[in-house]
């Protein structure tokens, strides 16, 4: 009796290597490639690529589009979209959160928006961080007394900011609130050019925080990450931090930045 043990699973691992060379071969097209370029890219031999394509026609992951042709087929789709729907921003967001933390000692937060306030969904921190956490997970805040808000609001229409003003009257909770519709237009384009947002004790005093932007895949701004300190420990290479894992995050779930 042959027992087949070694060789069985190293050729059920290549067989998977092949078909992703492939998948990736052809993700590099926007329009059908032919079988002689697939093999070229893939490395693979055009028996062999043909192969293992006509059995990816079959499940529907490459579509033929004419003798020789192919193109990725709608079931690599529709998996995506299965994808998409069971991952959530805070799911994704979280490991890097954690790391983030680790990295300042400061609390890290991860906020939505809900009308004309921002919605704090989770946070990453701990005693050492030196600052009594303002808001808890589920707390809500002005857009234009925080960092996270800011973002928001500058992706907003001029005409959207100025509703936005009327509705809400742009309250101050302290001296450092910005409630002057000309001075947050302006600050709102700062944070537009910039990237990213602060919050120089506008909403509590004694707390500075800054804020870089989450993306979906459709380039559609769904939350914000951000960095809250007391005022006097917010260090400005955190900067730089902030803003690749908020990247990480987007990438995680799909966005691909314009160059």
């Amino acid at each position: 009796m042959k027992i087949e043990t070694v060789p069985e699973q190293k050729t059920t691992i290549q067989v998977i290597e092949r078909m992703v060379a492939l998948l990736d071969a052809l993700a590099k097209y926007p329009d059908p490639v032919s079988l002689k370029e697939l093999s070229r890219v893939s490395g693979l031999h055009p028996s062999t690529a043909h192969r293992i394509l006509n059995d990816m026609v079959v499940t529907r992951f490459v579509d033929r589009v004419e003798p020789g042709t192919y193109r990725l087929g709608m079931r690599l789709l529709e998996l995506g979209n299965v994808v998409k729907s069971r991952l959530s921003v805070r799911e994704a967001a979280l490991d890097f959160m954690r790391a983030l933390h680790k990295k300042t000692q400061q609390t890290v937060n991860l906020s939505v928006r809900q009308g004309d306030e921002i919605v704090y969904i989770d946070r990453a921190f701990s005693e050492r961080s030196g600052m009594q956490v303002v808001r808890a997970i589920g707390g809500r805040g002005p857009l234009h007394l925080t960092s996270t808000g800011k973002l928001f609001l500058s992706v907003d229409e001029p005409k959207a900011i100025r509703a936005y003003a009327t509705r809400t009257g742009l309250a101050g909770h302290n001296k450092n609130s910005i409630t002057d519709l000309g001075k947050l237009e302006r600050e709102l384009g700062l944070v537009k050019s910039r990237g990213y947002s602060r919050d120089n004790e506008e909403l509590e005093l004694g707390v500075r925080c800054m804020a870089a932007g989450i993306y979906d895949d459709s380039g559609k701004l769904i939350a914000g990450l951000s960095i809250s300190a007391p005022a006097d420990r917010l260090q400005e290479e955190w900067l730089d931090d902030l803003v690749v894992t908020a990247g990480q995050i987007s990438a995680t779930l799909g966005y691909i930045p314009v160059e």
